[in-house]
């Protein structure tokens, strides 16, 4: 996992400050290299200067280099990125340049007055983006990843390189993963089949019953008392709901540990 997107400006300063000091210690275990950044609205050409647009970009490097100023770097590369327009649009862009191999985002407060997991922005980058997104729970403290629960519907494999985010954290970590197989009632006999490449990185496995797949987790997450939950964004199935809108409600999913969503594994 070498090149770690960090969005910044997504909530309040202290907020970001965290996830980013976040990132970069989750970084130092596995060797890669943050990128954090904020958006800035370049001013139409007609009638504005290039020199207005450059400070706006300078500006733009040097907020971002005062949260540098608050956090930890540990010897990990931190770099300040600017990028022009929509953050939507923006990552994706940079994405095709310099492959981005996470996007570290974090989840909305624990405050009962708010009741979304996830804001605008930060739903749909999740929705949108075929990029492994990993979402921190608001001042969540970095600590080792020595257990994981990978919540799953089929053991159908898509695609041949969506398992490698979580191949790189057992392996940094030496960790153990447990698989959860929720079995609702779109559940099909194909999808008992494990594929090769998942069944190689499983340490335990257990199957349980129940309406959706977010019950499922529900239910055995004190159990198993994880420091990662894992799942996989599909176009249909879990999260099927939370992909109508952009925000995502705290009743529909919520995770209080860190949540690696990987994307286009499973069978539709």
């Amino acid at each position: 996992m070498k090149n770690i997107l960090v969005p910044l400006g997504l909530s309040e300063n202290s907020v970001s400050i965290a996830r980013l000091q976040y990132a970069i210690d989750f970084a130092k275990e596995l060797g890669g290299t943050i990128y954090a950044v904020q958006v800035f609205k370049e001013l139409p050409r007609s009638g504005s200067l290039p020199s207005v647009n450059e400070t706006l970009k300078n500006i733009s490097v040097t907020t971002i280099e005062e949260k540098f100023a608050q956090v930890e770097k540990k010897g990990i590369s931190v770099i300040a990125l600017p990028l022009e327009g929509d953050l939507l649009e923006a990552i994706p862009e940079f994405n095709l340049k310099h492959s981005i191999d996470l996007i570290v985002l974090g989840s909305e407060s624990h405050d009962i007055k708010n009741s979304y997991f996830l804001g605008e922005t930060s739903g749909s980058l999740l929705k949108k983006t075929e990029i492994p997104v990993l979402i921190v729970p608001e001042n969540y403290v970095f600590q080792p990843i020595n257990r994981t629960l990978m919540a799953i519907k089929s053991g159908v494999i898509k695609k041949q390189k969506t398992l490698n985010p979580i191949k790189e954290i057992l392996s940094a970590f030496d960790s153990e993963i447990k698989l959860l197989q929720v079995k609702t009632k779109e559940f099909l006999p194909e999808d008992a089949e494990f594929q090769k490449d998942l069944a190689e990185i499983i340490t335990s496995y257990k199957s349980s019953e129940n309406a959706t797949l977010f019950q499922g987790v529900l239910e055995h997450l004190n159990e198993n008392n994880p420091d990662l939950l894992c799942v996989f964004r599909r176009s249909r199935g879990f999260f099927a709901k939370l992909w109508e809108e952009n925000t995502i409600l705290k009743k529909d999913f919520e995770s209080r540990i860190p949540l690696l969503v990987l994307k286009g594994a499973l069978r539709d």
